[in-house]
């Protein structure tokens, strides 16, 4: 079976649990720590090999396109200042060996809708999905996407979800899955998918964790899928593919991989400090700071 090439980025979200942040800027483009968010994302994907990535857009996504172009007038800035460090750190952003296209979503209609966006990007090839707005964590980089991308070529499913083990409160953010088969092992079969649960009807500790694999058949499954407020969401386009007998596994993040969603000020909060907390340079001295700091609440 031929390897996953392509990957699709939704960035077409308002972010407006965001604002005033996101007034003027996509949520994608908030910094954490060194860079934007999204950076983060295409970083994932360009060390896993995916090196074709279509983002789908919406309304003020323009400063997305504008990172990942090259920077002419800047390159000669740096380069006439000797700023050879910076011009390492500029080269690095615009993620060179990576082809970007752009499709736009006019009228958010929920990811779902967003997803249907790169039907003609994907044609007849099997893609990852990753949601720019949610950083993974493992290291230096996570594999996550490398295992994901295996067991969806070695089982064949028409798609393979990440999930991540939560506790209480944190499971009705997210779509929750229910296994078919044992979860130990690290990745299992799928029975069935609930969107934000209570806690008490949550039908595992398991939810989706923003990376998915699918075949092209998820297209027919999102057009199935009816709306609900006016949006199509991808965790019930996948409980079509379910009820139409496509067999869909989940892939466990491992202890050491977390998932980091920049939905609201709390998860952005966090995620900033945990990345600042690991900078080479300045992180020991934001730790005592920190530690200044909490001792004086």
């Amino acid at each position: 079976m031929a390897p996953i090439e392509k990957a699709v980025v939704p960035v077409a979200g308002l972010g407006t649990r965001m604002l005033p942040a996101t007034k003027s800027q996509p949520k994608e483009m908030l910094p954490v720590g060194r860079k934007p968010v999204v950076q983060y994302v295409v970083e994932e994907l360009a060390h896993q090999g995916l090196k074709d990535v279509l983002f789908v857009t919406g309304w003020k996504k323009r400063a997305i396109e504008d990172h990942f172009d090259e920077s002419p007038e800047l390159v000669e800035r740096l380069t006439g200042k000797r700023q050879w460090r910076l011009l390492d750190v500029l080269n690095d952003a615009q993620a060179p060996g990576m082809n970007f296209y752009y499709v736009r979503q006019r009228t958010p209609r929920g990811l779902g809708d967003a997803v249907a966006h790169a039907r003609r990007f994907v044609g007849k090839d099997q893609f990852v999905v990753a949601l720019g707005d949610a950083i993974i964590y493992g290291g230096a980089y996570s594999d996550l996407l490398r295992r994901m991308m295996d067991v969806h070529l070695r089982h064949g499913p028409a798609a393979t979800v990440a999930v991540e083990r939560l506790e209480g409160e944190e499971l009705g953010m997210y779509g929750v899955v229910k296994p078919s088969e044992d979860p130990e092992g690290g990745d299992f079969a799928l029975a069935d998918i609930v969107e934000k649960p209570s806690p008490e009807e949550a039908p595992s500790p398991f939810a989706v964790a923003a990376r998915y694999v699918f075949d092209p058949i998820i297209f027919q499954a999102i057009e199935r899928t009816p709306q609900v407020h006016g949006e199509v969401g991808l965790s019930h386009a996948i409980r079509t593919l379910l009820k139409m007998g496509a067999p869909v596994r989940c892939v466990v993040l491992r202890p050491e991989e977390r998932r980091f969603d920049i939905g609201n000020f709390g998860s952005y909060f966090k995620a900033f400090l945990f990345f600042a907390l690991r900078d080479p340079e300045y992180g020991p001295s934001l730790r005592d700071f920190l530690r200044r700091e909490v001792g004086g609440l």
